[in-house]
């Protein structure tokens, strides 16, 4: 088995995508649909490297909100994605400069020579940004 994408529930799609698109250079559209009779419209987005995400926009959805890396392990299911990176403070700092909102500065992890940071995207999804 391999990893294929995460499906992420989006209030506004067009404003999520843009941002994807700006952040994490998921340019290539690979599916697109719409099914307006139930409100919902859905794109998978793709980067070159053969990272994606699906976005699902569907009418009267709730949105989530974690205030800190912690607080959205008190509800069961999904809370974040991590995205393996080589230099957290770049990435932590393009996510930024993107958009993304600052959760947790990068920081020293529990396994010797592992470094994290967390953000937010537009909506306040949590993205986790690890160095391996």
């Amino acid at each position: 088995m391999n990893f294929d994408h995460v499906g992420l529930s989006v209030a506004d799609l067009d404003l999520q995508q843009a941002f994807y698109e700006r952040a994490l250079g998921l340019n290539e559209v690979e599916e697109s649909f719409a099914m307006p009779e139930a409100q919902v419209r859905s794109v998978v987005l793709r980067n070159p490297a053969g990272l994606k995400i699906e976005l699902i926009e569907r009418g009267g959805s709730a949105p989530q909100e974690f205030t800190d890396p912690f607080d959205g392990a008190g509800t069961q299911g999904y809370f974040h994605w991590c995205l393996a990176v080589d230099n957290v403070e770049k990435s932590f700092a393009q996510l930024i400069e993107a958009g993304a909102t600052e959760v947790s500065q990068p920081a020293d992890g529990a396994r010797q020579g592992t470094r994290f940071a967390y953000v937010k995207d537009p909506e306040g999804n949590l993205l986790e940004l690890k160095k391996v």
